[in-house]
């Protein structure tokens, strides 16, 4: 590659950087918040949670628990290029605009909160019932072990979690880059794959297997000290 490809390909690299973060990283925070709360529903309501749904006298609460769980596999399960696409009309009521970095968000964000929902209630079924047990014999409700016992014994598998989530939208967001997303994988695909240019396509990659491994380190680092607190 000659001096002049070179810089040509490092100029183009910042940008879709700084696009591909910032589009990851805000709906990395979007769907946690929305996915959060699914999660902690999620694991209440389970047959193994706080309040099972089969405990209680009203049918209504078992049809919930069905309904949100239902609903949270098939969001999953969608491919991530078609929810983009269904999602087009509600991202352009949003943000008026249905390409670019700041629309890719949302469905990135509606993408990821099912993942975080699982990953959450798979946390709080890992802590140890004993804990519970105990808090439960001092006389906590279940509002008090969700934010004393639950998350913070869950703290470690979440943080795991979500680096996961992190380095799954870092794989959507380039994926998001063939329907005009912007990021990484937008240069990859309107600079690398259409005008022939490998180069800029191998460097688009190569930042965006970096940012996996930021992500995966610091995660496991995080996760790893939080476990040498408890």
């Amino acid at each position: 590659m000659s001096i002049e490809k070179l810089i040509e390909v490092l100029s183009l690299l910042p940008q879709a950087t700084f696009e591909t973060v910032i589009m990851t990283f805000a709906s990395a925070i979007l769907s946690s918040v929305l996915g959060f709360p699914l999660g902690i529903y999620l694991y209440t309501t389970s047959p193994a949670g706080l309040s099972p749904y089969h405990s209680s006298k009203f049918p209504s609460r078992r049809i919930a628990y069905n309904v949100v769980s239902r609903v949270v596999n098939l969001l999953r399960s969608l491919p991530f290029i078609i929810l983009m696409i269904l999602l087009i009309p509600f991202t352009r009521l949003i943000v008026r605009t249905s390409i670019g970095p700041a629309a890719v968000i949302i469905p990135l964000s509606i993408a990821a909160a099912p993942f975080v929902a699982r990953v959450a209630e798979s946390a709080f079924a890992e802590v140890d019932k004993g804990v519970i047990t105990a808090a439960r014999a001092i006389g906590a409700n279940n509002f008090q072990i969700i934010m004393k016992v639950l998350i913070p014994e869950a703290m470690p598998s979440l943080v795991s979690g979500l680096a996961l989530t992190i380095i799954n939208l870092i794989s959507y967001s380039a994926m998001a880059g063939a329907l005009g997303g912007g990021g990484l994988g937008d240069l990859a695909i309107r600079y690398g794959y259409y005008r022939f240019r490998v180069d800029v396509t191998i460097a688009a990659v190569i930042i965006i297997l970096m940012l996996v491994e930021i992500v995966q380190i610091t995660g496991t680092v995080i996760s790893g000290k939080l476990h040498a607190r408890r």
